[in-house]
This record gives C-alpha cells, structure tokens and sequence, in this order.
C-alpha cells in the first residue's frame, strides 16, 4: 500500500507545481518548435530569392534531423546525469544564436550547415523536458502535464504563422522579410536560456519555493510511485531494449513522427500550390489547423489520465488523422483542403501526450533517460527521411498528390504498429495516495530517496 504523510499537502503541492512549471516550459518548448520550423514559412519566399528547388529545401531541412538524432541519446544522459535545468539553458542560449545566424545564409552549403548546427545545438531537449517532468508529476498527472507542455507544438504553428504572416512582406533596411523571420524568433530563445537558469529547479527535494510539508509529501508519493513499479518489474534500459513494448513504441513513433514532421516542414508549401495565395495569406490560414490541434490535445489527455488507458487514445486518433489526410489534394478548392488539414491536426496532436505517458510506466528514471532519448531518436529519424522524401516526390511527379499518400500511409503504418502494444498503464487507484501508515518511513528516510 502507498503511503504519503499528508494527502492535503500533495495535492497542494501539485498545483503548486503546476503552475510554476508548467507554463515556463509551455513557453521554453514553444519558441523552440517556433525556431525549428520556421524554416518552412520562410521558404514561401526563400526558395525563389536564393534558387532553391524542391530537393534543394527538402534535404536542407532534413539535415536538422541528422545531428539532432546523433547527439540525442548522449545528450539526455548528459542532463540526467548533470542537471537538467542547465542542460536546458545550454541548449536554448546555443540554438537562438545559430537561428540568428540562420538570416544570414546565400547558398544551399550554407542552408545544410545551418541546419545541422541548429540540429547539434538543440538534440536532447525534449527527452530532457519529458524526463524533468517525470520528477515533478506523479503517474496519474503525467498524461496531462505531457500535454501541457506539448500544447505548445501545435501552438507554435499557430504563433509563427502570425509571425511570418506580419514579417514576410516587410524589407526593413533592404534586409529581405524571410531574414527577419530568423533573427525575430532566435533573440528569445537566448532570453529564456538565461532565465532558466535561475528559474526552474532541478528536483522536488531541492524546491525552496515549496513549502516543507509539500515538498515532503511530493517527494514521498513520487518515491512510493517509483518503489511500486521496481516491484512490479522495472526493466532496466537494455533489457527495455528487448522488450516488445519498447520496439513497438519506437516503431510507431517512427512513422508518426515521419509524417508530423514532414507535414509540418511542406504544410504551407501544399497550401500555396493548392490555394495560389500569396505567402501572408497561406501563413495566415495554418492557424486555423493549429489551433485544432490544441484542443484535440488537451481533449484526449485529459480523457486519457481520466480513463487511465493510454493506448487506443494513441491509437484511435493517429488512424483518423491518416483517413483524412489521405484526402487532401484529391480536389484543389482551398476550403475542403484546409478543413481536412484541419481534421488531421485535431486528431494526430491528439495522440501525443498519451502515447509518451506510456514508457513511464514500466521504465525507471535513471533507464527513462536512456529510453526517451532512443525513442526520440528513432522518431527523429523519421523526420530524416520524410522531408526529403517529399522533396524527391514533388520534383518527380510535379504533383504534391503522391507526398499526400506518402504521409497519409506513414501515419495509418503508426496507427497499426502501435495497435500490438499491450496495456501498460496501470490502474489509476493503484497510485491513489492513502493516509500514512503505523511503522511507515520517517521523514528524514522519505526525503532522502
């Protein structure tokens, strides 16, 4: 039986918790979704001033992907081992710069270093974030606080879009609006890499902002929360590596991250081909995609720690966004494509949160570092392929029709992968916190796990 001191202090705790952390790290992962693609609305005009073909973009693009993938599993050890707070603020002060740097670029060699150098300096970030939140939330706010801070992603669409909507048509001091574009979204990441490093805190035991018989009961229920699953059989990362679960999660994850990525990366350029519109406009209309994508994310966490059922609110939702992604380009009317992109972002953002609370469930922290960096890294692999992929269908076919297919078959091949996983969630009254019990750990032994 799970014991914690003070069931009232937990779940002051918890909000507490939340609503420090939650919010910054909301923002910390929004302008860097913000700064990694932005590359796709700048390339509504890049491309033709720089004499980019659709390969040209599609492998530059790629390229973020390759260093970000070599330098993820070393990199979340890294933040496990040595702080993650720093970690953190390492990466966003060195990923603003090279965005900055990124305006500057005039040929397609220095396209591909920007985008490796950007790959580099950001590789390990979410693993990093997915891990920190793994420390402050219990296993039965995970799914929500998963969502929280990956509301952002979805966000960011609908945020940067504003951005390039204002800053492409503009030519200030007879430097190009697409140039602007990097240097208005790299400043802040800098900011806020300094600020974390005296905003957040590394671990509950170390929270000075909360107070004594809060802190004590976080510590404890996390503590309990993690002895309870050593003795249900926690893997170890290697024998993780063995375990179907883990190889059916990295196999979907690769095809969902696939097409997200890839969408994300050619989305504006689909919509221009489709609709003719100017760039402004074409950037003004994502927003209408993203913003359903919050919602359907916030929706779908929330019933999923409700329900405490992790793997058909993955599955379900990844499916449908195939169905109807596979729809788009069968007609060029604007309306039809953006209502079905607009489908597609409700349902596949949807599955997000859910799908990462469930390596939490049967992996320890120290393997989760190890774990989340292999699972990313194998997703981001995807978003290797993808982008270029489409750049090779697009030349080829002078057609966006078969990129279409392409993404739609990638996500409905995630759907099916993820859909052998069995359950790993367990029961939501499993981890329910009782009232402590006689002969139960001391303080000083509770705080000291």
């Amino acid at each position: 039986m799970l014991t914690v001191q003070n069931p009232g202090s937990l779940n002051q705790a918890r909000k507490r918790i939340a609503w420090r952390v939650l919010p910054f790290v909301f923002v910390l992962y929004l302008i860097c979704v913000i700064d990694r693609f932005n590359i796709s609305f700048a390339a509504l005009r890049m491309k033709s001033e720089l004499g980019f073909s659709d390969s040209v973009y599609g492998f530059g693009a790629s390229l973020f992907f390759l260093t970000y993938v070599a330098l993820e599993i070393p990199g979340a050890i890294a933040a496990e081992r040595w702080s993650i707070r720093k970690w953190i603020a390492r990466i966003m002060i060195s990923w603003g710069l090279i965005t900055v740097v990124t305006a500057s670029i005039h040929s397609a060699a220095q396209f591909y270093v920007a985008r490796l150098l950007l790959g580099a300096a950001e590789a390990s970030f979410f693993p990093a974030i997915i891990i920190y939140l793994t420390r402050w939330f219990t296993l039965r706010d995970r799914a929500r606080a998963i969502a929280a801070f990956y509301a952002a992603s979805p966000l960011s669409a609908f945020v940067g879009s504003a951005i390039a909507s204002w800053l492409l048509p503009v030519h200030w001091m007879g430097i190009a609006g697409w140039r602007w574009l990097f240097v208005v979204e790299g400043v802040p990441a800098v900011v806020l890499g300094v600020t974390t490093l005296f905003y957040l805190t590394d671990r509950p035991s170390q929270a000075a902002w909360l107070p004594e018989a809060e802190r004590f009961a976080i510590v404890s229920a996390l503590a309990d929360e993690h002895a309870a699953k050593t003795g249900s059989g926690l893997l170890r990362f290697w024998d993780a590596c063995k375990d179907a679960r883990l190889l059916l999660l990295v196999t979907g994850y690769f095809f969902y991250i696939m097409a997200v990525v890839t969408n994300t990366l050619w989305m504006p350029t689909f919509l221009q081909r489709l609709s003719h519109l100017p760039a402004s406009a074409v950037a003004r209309l994502v927003m209408v995609p993203a913003a359903a994508g919050v919602v359907g994310l916030f929706i779908t966490s929330w019933s999923s720690d409700r329900l405490a059922e992790h793997k058909w609110h993955t599955v379900i939702p990844i499916a449908c966004g195939g169905l109807c992604y596979s729809l788009i380009g069968i007609g060029p009317a604007t309306v039809p494509t953006v209502l079905l992109l607009t489908f597609y972002y409700f349902f596949a953002t949807a599955a997000f949160a859910s799908l990462w609370a469930m390596p939490t469930t049967f992996l320890s922290e120290a393997t989760a570092a190890a774990a989340f960096g292999l699972i990313n890294s194998v997703g981001q692999m995807g978003a290797f392929f993808g982008p270029s992929i489409v750049g090779y269908l697009n030349d080829a076919t002078h057609s966006i029709r078969a990129s279409v297919v392409f993404i739609a078959a990638s996500l409905l091949t995630s759907a099916v992968s993820l859909s052998f996983l069995r359950s790993t969630v367990p029961s939501s009254q499993e981890f329910e916190p009782q009232p402590s019990q006689a002969g139960g750990p001391s303080d000083g032994e509770r705080l000291s796990v």
